[in-house]
């Protein structure tokens, strides 16, 4: 029998056997799982794993303090708490008389209300600051924006009450006596002339909150990719139809969630607005010219009623709904925004 050696020249031809390759070794991207872990890694990762958990936790406290405070006075109160809306009656403990119907209407109604009127003031603003505006006169312009937020809420309510309100008297008094046959424009429970009205609050807080929607609307329309405008312009677009197709577009989830962060501002908004409404115990007409208390407002004018745990039971439960009610608001927001980025 004869037995073929292999010839060593032959060894790089494409008939030699080929030596096993052996398989590359997995590499895992966490730097938690690998076989060195980086000290710095780790503990930056369980920082915020642990802020982020310390945040939700905090939140369910406090909402977890609210309602366990509330159910004594919730107990105790003889009238349907979210339909009452008269008087609120915490003298007798043993049978309490609140409700919140007039605190949400009012509170929905004058946040709105300002809402409305900031809304298109800061859309202006950041359109001619980020498209308009030259770069010597935008940068002083924003920054004198931002300056509002600065001014504290006390301040806010005496300039309201006492320099606003005479300013926009005749106007307010022109509205109620041409326009007073639609429902927001006719006469209140407060004196149209005395400037304690949801008519002046909405003026003062929209100011308040624009600073707000302004800065984060400005900030998202810098943003717009660089390529589209100048493609806009290659195509014979005027400023304001580049504006109107690549800004507006980009900017607009942006925009609303700025809208929602003010939103969130003036729902809870206190001082500026204790001192300008006029509290009534009437019931709530859904007039621009009507008085009333906020949730904010109302829980801070009866401070002094917080010596006892029914009596501030009582006003805790509404703090409870308007803490309810920025989380449904902010809820709303985030659903808007990601709804347009899904588009």
């Amino acid at each position: 029998m004869t037995v073929t050696t292999p010839n060593p020249a032959d060894a790089g031809s494409g008939e030699a056997l080929a030596a096993p390759v052996p398989e590359p070794t997995p590499v895992s991207l966490d730097p938690l799982k690998g076989s060195k872990v980086r000290l710095g890694d780790r503990v930056f990762r369980l920082l915020a794993e642990g802020s982020g958990v310390l945040i939700v936790a905090l939140i369910a406290a406090i909402g977890v303090f609210l309602l366990w405070r509330a159910i004594p006075a919730l107990a105790r109160n003889k009238e349907n708490f979210f339909t009452f809306g008269g008087n609120w009656v915490t003298t007798d403990t043993s049978a309490m008389h609140f409700g919140i119907l007039d605190l949400l209407q009012v509170t929905v109604f004058v946040s709105v209300f300002a809402l409305l009127i900031a809304m298109p003031v800061a859309l202006g603003i950041a359109i001619f600051v980020t498209q308009y505006a030259p770069r010597k006169m935008a940068g002083p312009l924003s920054y004198m924006v931002d300056l509002l937020a600065a001014v504290p809420s006390i301040v806010y309510g005496v300039w309201g009450l006492y320099v606003l309100a005479p300013v926009i008297k005749p106007f307010a008094l022109w509205l109620n006596k041409d326009l007073g046959w639609l429902f927001l424009f006719k006469t209140g429970n407060a004196s149209v002339a005395g400037g304690g009205t949801i008519f002046t609050a909405g003026i003062v807080l929209a100011v308040m909150i624009l600073p707000i929607i302004t800065a984060v609307t400005r900030e998202v329309f810098i943003q717009t990719p660089r390529g589209q405008i100048e493609a806009a312009l290659a195509l014979g677009a005027t400023r304001w139809e580049v504006v109107r197709t690549t800004v507006l577009p980009f900017g607009l989830s942006g925009y609303i969630s700025g809208a929602m962060l003010g939103l969130g501002r003036a729902l809870g908004e206190t001082i500026a607005l204790l001192i300008i409404l006029r509290g009534t115990q009437t019931q709530f007409s859904w007039t621009l010219f009507d008085g009333g208390y906020t949730f904010a407002s109302k829980i801070a004018a009866t401070a002094s009623e917080f010596n006892d745990q029914f009596k501030a039971g009582a006003y805790i439960a509404a703090g409870l709904v308007l803490f309810i009610l920025t989380f449904v608001v902010n809820s709303a927001a985030r659903a808007a925004v990601a709804g347009r980025g899904a588009k």
